[in-house]
């Protein structure tokens, strides 16, 4: 099916449902909104007191009761712009106080007409057949215009510091008789009410697209993110039917049932489980909503895992060894396939991602329907393939862990910035927050573009794209970019290692392993092994203070991996008076390190040890698997 209508089934399946803990789906000609302001009145509509649901006025912090649904109609679903469309109830603030004048010197023509229109409809619902004691209370209350008043005699401070005209107001109506729903926002009679009363003024019904039922037609459809639609058909002037249809009634024509209801169900799973990259805003979700936290888990870690020491999908492991590869494997199918039973046999996994295309316009940008066992097994082969061994900054282990999307691409095209690794120049260190307001419009979606390019490497089962590859292999052999006392060069290094791997698994060629391997003859993976002892036997000879010293082998990095033969000939020699110093016990000494480069040598055959062309990414993996190869060596000799 399409997304319109997965996301339809959602709602008809879901909507009435109760959520631990969680609003439901929002039921149609309803809206949901977070108020400001909570007015108590009684059923003769007396003014009883106010209260503002802000716990936090300068910031703007809600109380955790402010989530409320409230009637909406086709025109005032989409509203927009300067002409006053009210909703049936419950709105902001401007609409509902007939006595509101901010600077004294009368009502602007706006706030005349959103009441006079507010207030005019009120009490047509008020005097129909399918009226409400509560919709009576409110609307002889409002008739008083003291709203205002009330106000500023009940909250005082508040009303008079806050932005009133735009916080939303909601009702509560105190009865004599306590049978009756004090909380309009929950009453579900009145719901019922409503419902009856705004079907009974539907429009003229033509064919719905969507349906193929006659229903009735809206082009006015629900706003997503901000003031910004999937769903618009507002221009009838430029050439949006022009030469193809007459008028936007032949290009699409859709019921306001069917649009309210996937609307709804957006929202509702966008509240629950939206993932933010970039300016791309994905949400995943499964036909049947079965183990759903579960592929929201396994979705997120593969996507976008913000901080470089949480890993959900980490395999410690205290001795990296070259088999251990079938360990992570058996271990990752527990954690994942763990919950595959639970599924039932024609389960789907859907994946949706829009974003931003113009003022007041989205676009979806992927969509995507993947049987849950091959979203799983899929997910389940990115993980084993760009598995690599990486060192747990908070642990102060060694594990195989698997590198999220965002991760990936934040390390092969971002920099350095207060100790983060970023994408783009700006660094808000929010671990994944929705903080992009405060980036550049460009960066976010090229972030956004490039992690579209990863989610078939990771739904799909599809090969790496070269061009990431190439990129993050860029940033690992520039080691002088990053500073030395936040690790980041490792971090960087230890995911672009992952990526080899797993690109070399694709091509299936190239250097597999997790670990050294001493039968590995590939010239730039020994090239690496080199390098990793150059720069090891260097900085074995520093003190504990120095510990943010540059070792040559670094600082020539970059040069290496395009002329290894002519640099490692500089390096070499810089290398010499650190493999004559004295070092402490415990510590290798210069002649290891000489047997260890005698040994690597030898592994070069004459011709190739003098090839001077760029080296190959598998330099990277022989540098990473020596340096851990030193490292456990010297470990050994510590507690020897």
């Amino acid at each position: 099916m399409s997304w319109e209508n997965e996301l339809y089934s959602v709602y008809e399946t879901q909507c009435g449902r109760e959520f631990d803990g969680e609003d439901g789906i929002t039921p149609i000609y309803h809206s949901k909104a977070n108020a400001e302001i909570e007015v108590t009145i009684n059923e003769n509509g007396d003014f009883v007191n106010a209260r503002f649901l802000v716990s936090n006025n300068k910031n703007k912090e809600l109380n955790d009761d402010a989530a409320t649904w409230y009637p909406i109609t086709d025109e005032s679903a989409g509203r927009s712009g300067k002409s006053p469309i009210p909703h049936p109830f419950m709105d902001q603030f401007k609409y509902l106080a007939g006595d509101y004048s901010p600077n004294d010197d009368g009502k602007t023509p706006f706030r005349e007409k959103a009441f006079k229109k507010y207030i005019e409809n009120l009490k047509k619902w008020c005097d129909s057949d399918y009226s409400h004691p509560s919709i009576k209370a409110v609307y002889e209350y409002l008739s008083k215009e003291t709203l205002h008043k009330d106000l500023l005699l009940s909250c005082g401070e508040q009303v008079k510091s806050s932005k009133i005209e735009k916080s939303f107001v909601r009702f509560r109506v105190n009865y004599r008789d306590l049978s009756h729903e004090a909380q309009t926002w929950k009453d579900e009679g009145l719901r019922e009410c409503f419902l009856k009363y705004i079907t009974s003024h539907e429009s003229k019904k033509e064919l719905c697209y969507a349906t193929g039922e006659i229903l009735p037609i809206t082009y006015n459809h629900p706003k997503v993110i901000g003031n910004n639609k999937i769903i618009s058909a507002n221009d009838d002037r430029n050439f949006t039917f022009r030469g193809r249809f007459a008028n936007k009634n032949e290009a699409f024509s859709v019921s306001f049932d069917f649009t309210q209801k996937m609307h709804n169900a957006l929202k509702w799973l966008m509240e629950r489980q939206k993932i933010k990259l970039g300016s791309l805003t994905l949400i995943i979700w499964t036909s049947i909503l079965q183990q759903q936290r579960e592929i929201e888990n396994i979705a997120k870690n593969a996507l976008c895992n913000y901080d470089d020491d949480d890993d959900f999908l980490d395999f410690p492991d205290d001795e990296i060894t070259i088999d251990t590869g079938k360990a992570y494997a058996e271990y990752l199918e527990k954690r994942i396939f763990g919950i595959e039973d639970e599924f039932k046999p024609n389960a789907k996994v859907m994946m949706l991602g829009i974003e931003p295309s113009g003022e007041g316009r989205m676009s979806v940008s992927i969509y995507q329907e993947v049987s849950s066992s091959d979203f799983l097994q899929n997910v389940l082969k990115w993980h084993k393939q760009t598995g690599f061994p990486g060192y747990d900054f908070k642990t102060r282990t060694t594990k195989i862990m698997s590198r999220s999307a965002y991760k990936i691409i934040c390390h092969a095209y971002g920099s350095e910035v207060n100790g983060k690794i970023s994408f783009g120049a700006s660094n808000d260190n929010d671990k994944g927050k929705d903080k992009d307001k405060k980036k550049d419009p460009k960066e976010t979606k090229a972030c956004a573009d490039l992690i579209l390019r990863l989610l078939p490497c990771i739904t799909q089962g599809r090969k790496l794209p070269a061009d990431i590859v190439r990129a993050i292999c860029r940033k690992a052999s520039n080691p002088l970019a990053y500073e030395e006392k936040y690790n980041n060069h490792r971090k960087v290094l230890e995911t672009a290692c992952g990526l080899i791997r797993k690109s070399n698994i694709d091509r299936k060629e190239g250097v597999t392993t997790m670990s050294y391997d001493p039968n590995e003859t590939d010239r730039s993976y020994l090239y690496g092994c080199l390098l990793a002892v150059a720069d090891a036997a260097e900085r074995n000879t520093y003190e504990k203070s120095e510990s943010d010293r540059v070792t040559n082998a670094r600082r020539y990095w970059n040069a290496f991996a395009q002329r290894p033969w002519t640099t490692w000939n500089i390096i070499e020699g810089k290398l010499r008076p650190y493999l004559d110093k004295k070092v402490d016990s415990g510590k290798h000494s210069g002649f290891y390190y000489n047997k260890k480069l005698d040994e690597i040598m030898g592994k070069l055959s004459k011709g190739v040890f003098e090839d001077d062309s760029a080296l190959s990414p598998n330099y990277l993996l022989g540098y990473h698997h020596f340096s851990a190869e030193i490292y456990k060596s010297s470990k050994d000799n510590e507690e020897e």
